[in-house]
């Protein structure tokens, strides 16, 4: 039986197939147009791998590999034609370490780079072997830090949130201890002064050990310790300040909430330190109610050792106080003196006595940072409002979160963890409670499900779920402000002010004509990958493509009465990169409809779209045409003004001479923030045309260079310029001030202006 567009359409609103050539996306193999550019990430530039950087002098916790190479470059490579041989080497060892990563292959920045160096140099002949050696020993000699190479994978968000953790614990500890061995050491000279006001600090025994071995015989103890018996008199502190003392000394001598500097000499015994990393949120907060008398009188500690040794101790006043101090009397400032705890949660939200907790935990305003990760955020059918429906894991536990109002909260694929570094570390050194969470990628990686595309990377699939929107980025810091406009962001996410990201997508037709067109990226092309949704997607051979089908991102921009005459599509291609067209089942289109639902919702909150901003603007607007519309009705009733008297005329012989003389011609420069190609070193490789074929054009050598800078946007050129292999892209300024996200895009370009 053939296909007739009523079986697409039964097949839309039913998800029954009455064609039997209506294959499915999973026999074919098929993944998302989008991600063919995509299938071996170890040739492209991104922020992957990443370096988790050992103590730097507190630059950064971690780094992008491909920031390290651009500055290594920067720094050794001079620009032009001189530092092209360089750039090669060092991007060549780029893309080997980015392979070795890639597969798995782990250790340290130094690690891989010698293993990669020693790959390289064994593939090289003997000719080139001496200046690869040298391009690749001077860069590696400006390495000034090392630490662990990580790809994105399932253990990613765990090593970098521990990481930064600890990275954070470190700095308080350190001002922390320099704190407490102050006052211990001004403790014990009291108690030291105290002996030695004493008779037994007198006495010839303790005047000996005081002088030391070398001078013993210089000495005779026994006369000294008569002469200051006679001369000084007995001012021994009272007995209960020294108590007082000595408890105070104690407790600060014996905590456990950092461990202690390691010094040299005879060890003191004392028990281990806390233990601050734990897998349940249960864990972590007995753990915190446990240590919580501790935590009390080292506070204690804290405060009388300060009051004894500025001698302001007053035993009427303070010992009522001291004797009723409990947690009550505990301060934010307080609490922020030791360490948070830090819950790596996993994928365990399915214990519900575990979800209960972790919604405690972040109403209690105590410092626990907890991460949930996010393996598969994509719910089995469900019943809703009586039809079925897709769910989104995840977006919920972040989103109701945010209503806890002074939690941190920062939601994230795994992908976009080092571009949120810095509100990572914030989110960590904040005294109140923290949610991370995140998406792995990891979404059909689990035994027994079917996937479309086996080789999808989790940092591919995780961009994917931001892209579609089904997983979006932001961050809610109160430590920020005190209102949405500076507490809540979403600039993370790809195009943040549009419904989905559009991108410009390439191919060529049965003709072999090449064909660009933008295509959206929506949640739909996102569940496309996952082979459990196989069934909700069909093709529809090329012979039987015609003008009633579109793109599910325009389908849902119709009204109801002209979906009705529609099929949504999406665009797939196969193995050997031939475009399919997939039609989709109404279910699927109406979970992409709340997907978008959604994702406005998150718009509102960051500033994008706000509904009451663009009701008060249109009213405004009206009020403004009203004003106009007066304003031009009572010049229509004035007097017209006369005649501007005419241009008193040119004389003839000024004419003649103006006629005369000769243009001259500015030799032709590119104004500063220009945007500009160094196009005799391109290499033709087609990456820049890809991304804007009006912007960038090839000259008669087929170099590239820039035509027109305003057929496109900064953000292209930036793209374009993180893309090109041999870097001789610079994007300059952005031309657009309202174009979205400049301060993210114009720090991306200034490593290649």
């Amino acid at each position: 039986m053939n296909e007739t567009p009523s079986h697409f359409s039964t097949f839309h609103l039913t998800g029954k197939r009455p064609g039997k050539n209506m294959a499915g996306v999973r026999q074919l193999g098929l993944r998302p147009a989008l991600f063919s550019a995509y299938r071996d990430l170890s040739t492209l530039r991104y922020d992957y791998p990443l370096v988790l950087v050992d103590d730097d002098g507190g630059s950064s916790f971690v780094r992008s590999f491909s920031d390290i190479i651009d500055g290594a470059l920067k720094e050794i490579a001079p620009p032009g034609i001189k530092g092209e041989r360089v750039r090669k080497h060092i991007l060549g060892l780029e893309g080997e370490i980015r392979s070795l990563a890639s597969r798995g292959r782990r250790g340290t920045l130094l690690q891989l780079w010698d293993l990669a160096e020693t790959n390289l140099l064994s593939r090289t002949d003997d000719e080139g072997r001496k200046s690869l050696s040298e391009s690749l020993s001077r860069a590696r000699g400006i390495l000034r830090f090392d630490g662990e190479v990580i790809d994105c994978d399932k253990e990613t968000p765990a090593k970098v949130l521990t990481h930064a953790w600890t990275v954070v614990q470190k700095a308080k500890a350190r001002k922390f201890l320099d704190q407490v061995n102050g006052l211990t050491l001004k403790l014990s000279d009291i108690l030291k002064t105290d002996s030695m006001k004493s008779g037994g600090g007198r006495s010839a025994e303790a005047l000996k050990r005081s002088v030391g071995s070398a001078y013993e015989a210089a000495f005779d103890f026994e006369v000294m310790s008569g002469l200051l018996g006679t001369a000084i008199e007995d001012g021994a502190m009272p007995e209960k300040r020294q108590r007082r003392i000595r408890s105070a000394l104690s407790v600060l001598e014996s905590q456990r909430f950092f461990a202690p500097a390691r010094r040299h000499g005879k060890k003191r015994r004392r028990k281990d330190p806390h233990i601050f990393v734990f897998d349940r949120c249960t864990r972590a907060l007995e753990a915190f109610q446990e240590r919580l008398p501790e935590m009390i009188e080292l506070i204690k500690a804290i405060s009388i050792a300060e009051l004894e040794i500025e001698n302001r101790y007053r035993e009427s006043a303070h010992d009522p106080f001291f004797r009723r101090f409990d947690e009550r009397f505990l301060e934010p400032d307080d609490l922020a003196l030791f360490p948070s705890y830090l819950v790596c949660l996993g994928d365990r939200l399915d214990d519900i006595a575990e979800k209960a907790t972790l919604m405690k935990v972040l109403s209690s305003g105590l410092p626990i940072k907890v991460l949930v990760q996010n393996d598969d955020i994509l719910e089995k059918l469900s019943i809703s409002s009586g039809q079925f429906s897709f769910g989104i894991r995840g977006t919920q536990l972040a989103a109701t979160a945010l209503g806890f109002n002074n939690a941190f909260v920062l939601q994230s694929g795994g992908c976009g963890l080092y571009r949120l570094r810095e509100s990572i570390l914030n989110g960590l050194a904040e005294n109140g409670p923290a949610l991370f969470s995140i998406f792995s990628g990891l979404a059909g990686n689990a035994l027994g499900s079917a996937k479309n595309a086996p080789d999808v990377s989790p940092y591919l699939r995780a961009a994917a779920a931001m892209e579609s929107r089904a997983f979006p980025a932001f961050v809610y810091d109160p430590a920020l402000g005190s209102d949405w406009e500076s507490r809540f962001s979403v600039t993370g996410n790809p195009q943040a002010e549009a419904d989905w990201p559009i991108h410009r997508f390439c191919y060529e037709d049965e003709d072999l004509q090449k064909i660009s067109e933008d295509i959206a990226f929506t949640f739909v092309d996102f569940v496309a990958a996952d082979g459990r949704f196989a069934e909700s997607l069909a093709t529809v051979p090329r012979s039987k493509w015609h003008d009633g089908m579109v793109p599910v991102n325009a389908f849902l921009d119709l009204e109801t009465g002209a979906q009705a005459e529609r099929i949504p599509y999406i665009r797939m291609v196969d193995d050997n990169n031939v475009l399919h067209r997939v039609i989709v089942e109404d279910k699927l289109v109406q979970a992409t409809r709340r997907c978008r639902e959604m994702w406005r919702s998150l718009q509102e909150l960051g500033g994008i779209n706000n509904s009451h901003a663009t009701k008060l603007l249109a009213k405004e607007k009206e009020i403004w045409v009203e004003e106009k519309e007066r304003e031009l009705a009572a010049l229509t009733v004035r007097p017209q003004l006369e005649t501007e008297e005419p241009a008193p005329p040119v004389p003839a012989e000024a004419k003649a001479k103006e006629e005369t003389m000769p243009e001259i011609a500015e030799a032709p420069e590119i104004p500063a923030g220009e945007p500009y190609i160094e196009t005799p070193r391109c290499t033709t490789c087609n990456e820049c045309t890809d991304i804007n074929n009006k912007m960038f054009v090839y000259d008669d050598n087929d170099q590239a260079y820039i035509a027109d800078p305003d057929a496109g946007t900064f953000r292209q050129l930036v793209e374009a310029a993180e893309i090109c292999q041999v870097a001789i892209i610079h994007p300059g300024k952005p031309i657009n001030p309202d174009e979205p996200n400049l301060d993210e895009l114009m720090a991306r370009a200034e490593s290649f202006n």
